[in-house]
């Protein structure tokens, strides 16, 4: 029983293998770098690219792949698609191409006895099990609002392609019904600044609720008035390939300096509203974001390889329940 982790030498890949660790299953590391993959002491396996790395899980077949590269949505289908039948799959994406892509293997999972979690981080599922929470047991509400606030501690080094990428979707994301920005009083007394954005949050809230109005805002959106002004032209310019490949490039290689994280909690918040007019609102508290996120993928990685996931393609409370943002070191406050 075997769980790799694509892009293990990366920043992300770090701190999940580490989690795994704290969890007593040792991960097999899956990198491009022979001499700096020996050098851990680990069992690793060297691949270069989503083909090859699809290639190896073909032949060496791991229960569970948890794929930290990034750009989604173009290596995860390759990749979660090498774990049929039977192994399963892990992503962190938050965009909304990469998430609806993953989402539409589900066909090809079930039929596979496969699960794929996609989202499987801080944001979506922060948001996701507040929304599943507030609505079990209860009918289809008419509206769903969430906030996802991340507070992450900057560590000194490159930013990554993964991460970089990320950034960019996320920045280049406004949403496109021009939510405006506003501020958000948190449960312990600390306040932020949200914007609206369109992003894998969106796609599990709506899967969650079954609402026909979501709105999501994000403390990551850009909120002065002249930035989201640009932000329009620079999705239309960053939404090329070849300027995107070159917004991530330099954005990877840009070094930063170690920071404190800017709040004392990250927050999850979702308002859900019925058509008679009742309204539920609630929190999910985590520590730092990216610890949050290890977490949630530790978690998730368990689970499945002990077989407790529903097979298809989900987002991870989806997949696994609500719970498993508790699990993974949060705490609702409903």
């Amino acid at each position: 029983m075997e769980i790799w982790v694509l892009g293990a030498l990366g920043r992300t890949g770090r701190a999940i293998t580490a989690e795994l660790e704290r969890r007593g299953l040792p991960a097999v590391l899956v990198g491009r770098s022979r001499e700096r993959l020996d050098a851990t002491g680990a069992k690793f396996v060297v691949a270069d690219g989503a083909e090859a790395i699809a290639a190896e899980i073909r032949r060496q077949r791991p229960t569970v792949v948890i794929n930290t590269i990034g750009e989604y949505a173009a290596t995860a289908p390759a990749i979660a698609r090498a774990c049929l039948p039977g192994g399963h799959y892990v992503d962190m994406a938050a965009d909304l191409v990469a998430v609806r892509r993953l989402l539409d293997l589900h066909d090809e999972a079930l039929a596979g006895g496969s699960t794929f979690v996609t989202g499987a981080g801080f944001g979506v599922l922060a948001t996701e099990a507040v929304v599943a929470k507030l609505c079990e047991g209860r009918d289809t509400p008419s509206r769903v609002q969430v906030d996802a606030l991340a507070s992450v501690a900057i560590k000194e080094g490159a930013v990554g392609v993964a991460l970089a990428a990320s950034i960019v979707d996320g920045v280049t994301a406004v949403s496109a019904r021009g939510a405006s920005p506003r501020t958000l009083v948190l449960p312990d007394g600390e306040s932020a600044k949200v914007a609206g954005i369109d992003s894998g949050e969106l796609i599990a809230a709506q899967r969650a609720s079954g609402a026909p109005d979501v709105t999501v805002f994000s403390g990551l959106a850009p909120t002065a008035p002249v930035v989201r002004a640009l932000l329009p032209l620079l999705g239309r310019l960053v939404s090329i390939p070849a300027v995107r490949r070159f917004a991530v490039r330099r954005l990877a290689a840009v070094r930063t300096k170690s920071a404190p994280r800017p709040r004392t909690h990250t927050w999850g918040h979702a308002i859900v509203t019925w058509p008679g007019g009742a309204t539920r609102e609630g929190w999910l508290r985590a520590d730092e974001a990216m610890d949050f996120t290890a977490g949630v993928v530790g978690e998730t990685a368990a689970r499945l390889a002990r077989g407790e996931g529903k097979p298809g393609a989900h987002t991870p409370a989806s997949a696994l329940g609500a719970d498993v943002a508790e699990a993974a070191g949060g705490t609702f406050l409903l």
